[in-house]
């Protein structure tokens, strides 16, 4: 069936070495960056009371077959969140439900994804892969008979997240497959340099301020 595979892919040298290396340094050059959204987020729960609640909120995703927790910034009111049940993209594309600095703030430019960096560091995923599924979108996309997100670590970005705004013609799906299949067939140095123009393109849709739009 599409989307099975020969095994586990594999997770070479220099992808592991950027996926400690990168997370570290971004934390650290953005550190200016993370106190301004800390602040905006204080001064945003302290002027609107609607708007106060956690700084972070986790959901439940699946990275190479297994659950862990994905962690971001909140962006949703307390009250959709709690409505969200574990998948709250489904509600972030409504205006209305975002706090004011998940609307000004986190989501234009993607902020919200940062605190992911830590997963990263603590091997939940990788900087690039398919993204990572609720578990109940997960157990579908298998019963149809998917599932090469049980083979892979997912991703903060990847070739199908470059598509926002630009549809391709192969659909997010077959874009992650092939991703998988370029894994197992590309030696560790081919698939490195694929993986940092990917990472490249993905900050310069960040830097581009559209996040609301997706």
């Amino acid at each position: 069936m599409e989307g099975r595979n020969r095994g586990y892919a594999p997770y070479p040298f220099l992808k592991r070495l950027t996926d400690k290396g990168i997370p570290l340094i971004s934390l650290v050059l953005a550190a200016p960056v993370l106190a301004i959204i800390l602040v905006c987020m204080g001064l945003d729960m302290v002027l609107c009371p609607a708007d106060r609640g956690s700084w972070f909120y986790r959901e439940r995703r699946i990275s190479r077959g297994k659950e862990f927790d994905l962690l971001k910034f909140r962006v949703l009111r307390e009250d959709i969140l709690q409505k969200a049940a574990g998948h709250a993209r489904r509600y972030e594309g409504d205006l209305a439900n975002l706090t004011w600095a998940g609307r000004h703030v986190l989501k234009r430019w993607y902020f919200d994804e940062l605190p992911q960096l830590l997963n990263i560091l603590k091997g939940d995923m990788s900087l690039v892969g398919p993204r990572p599924w609720p578990i109940a979108m997960f157990r579908e996309q298998v019963g149809r008979g998917v599932e090469y997100r049980k083979f892979i670590r997912a991703g903060w970005t990847g070739p199908a997240q470059l598509q926002k705004g630009h549809p391709n013609p192969l659909g997010s799906e077959k874009l992650d497959i092939q991703y998988l299949e370029r894994c197992h067939t590309w030696n560790g140095w081919k698939l490195w340099q694929y993986d940092l123009g990917i990472l490249y393109r993905t900050v310069r849709i960040m830097l581009e301020g559209q996040g609301l739009k997706y």
